[in-house]
């Protein structure tokens, strides 16, 4: 049954809410008048059929609208998207760097829009931690999967004995929801101000517009650093912010059924080793579907639409070791 009066709250039901709102009376007038004068029996039913008739298109229009509106809110077209180089020291930095390449390279190829918020660059260019915007149809529903430990096995270009060496970086994917369940207090959190580093003109330099924002009762630490105001890169990192305390109320929840709701795809826990990237064989093993991929060279320049649609689907396959 649909709620009158929510949806005339609604900005975009307000005016269908309204049109059936108004049908509904002029129902309600032609019935009380076939009760008055059965006379009128012939006359009155024709009205009725045609109220009848749009009301069901209304109803039928809002519907498709709440749907839309639900589907939007569980999967948002805008997510941030971080990566931070774990165990392994500079190559680890580098990993972290290609596997933020590889999904710019996808997002391109999906037409989806890539902000850099932040970055924190090694002595070898690599990624310490970067944090990224992406905007574009489906962007959460396609790489809702992809958080978690990523490693790579390879001989690095700093090495001169030709040993294989295994690093590490972490993905988190933060959806980025219209509706929040909660209120951030200002007083729960610290407001940084500095200099931002790198492109921007002259001005970059010379005044505070890099922003850190520190939520101290979970210890959360937020950046934005590439906007060209202080007061944009302050509402960037409140977004952050924001998004990532509704990911903790989510997993908050998650971990009372977590026993009746483990899927094979994972649990979506940062922490979680979920994909291999072994450069000797040349293959790519995704752990919890057990599925692999050849062709890495092609995978790092943003071909993963195989992998994403797997996992998605839940394919599963054998293992290689």
């Amino acid at each position: 049954m649909l709620d009158l009066e929510e949806l005339k709250k609604n900005h975009n039901t307000n005016y269908l809410a309204t049109s059936l709102e108004k049908l509904l009376r002029e129902e309600a007038q032609v019935r009380e008048m076939l009760d008055s004068d059965e006379s009128l029996h012939e006359l009155a039913g024709k009205e009725l059929k045609t109220i009848q008739e749009e009301k069901e298109r209304i109803e039928k229009q809002l519907q498709d609208i709440l749907d839309k509106e639900r589907d939007a809110e569980e999967f948002p077209n805008e997510i941030v998207l971080e990566v931070r180089a774990g165990a392994g020291g500079d190559e680890a930095s580098l990993f972290a760097w290609e596997l933020a390449h590889m999904y710019e390279r996808y997002a391109f190829t999906q037409g989806w829009q890539w902000y850099v918020n932040y970055e924190s660059k090694s002595d070898l260019n690599g990624y310490k931690e970067a944090s990224f915007e992406i905007k574009g149809r489906d962007v959460y529903k396609k790489l809702r999967y992809e958080t978690g430990v990523h490693r790579v096995q390879r001989v690095p270009a700093t090495e001169k004995n030709g040993r294989v060496h295994t690093s590490t970086a972490s993905v988190a994917v933060l959806p980025i929801k219209k509706k929040i369940s909660f209120v951030i207090n200002p007083a729960e959190f610290d407001m940084e101000y500095s200099r931002s580093g790198g492109k921007g003109g002259q001005n970059v330099n010379k005044v505070e517009t890099a922003v850190r924002i520190i939520h101290k009762p979970t210890g959360l630490d937020v950046r934005s650093t590439n906007e060209r105001s202080q007061l944009a890169n302050r509402e960037k990192a409140m977004m952050i912010l924001t998004a990532k305390l509704q990911q903790l109320e989510e997993e908050k929840e998650a971990k009372k059924y977590a026993g009746e709701r483990k899927s094979q795809i994972g649990t979506g826990d940062r922490s979680e080793k979920i994909r291999t990237y072994n450069y000797a064989q040349d293959r790519v093993t995704d752990h919890r579907i057990k599925k692999s991929w050849h062709n890495l060279p092609k995978i790092m320049e943003g071909d993963i639409g195989d992998i994403i649609d797997a996992i998605d689907s839940g394919e599963t396959g054998d293992e290689e070791e």
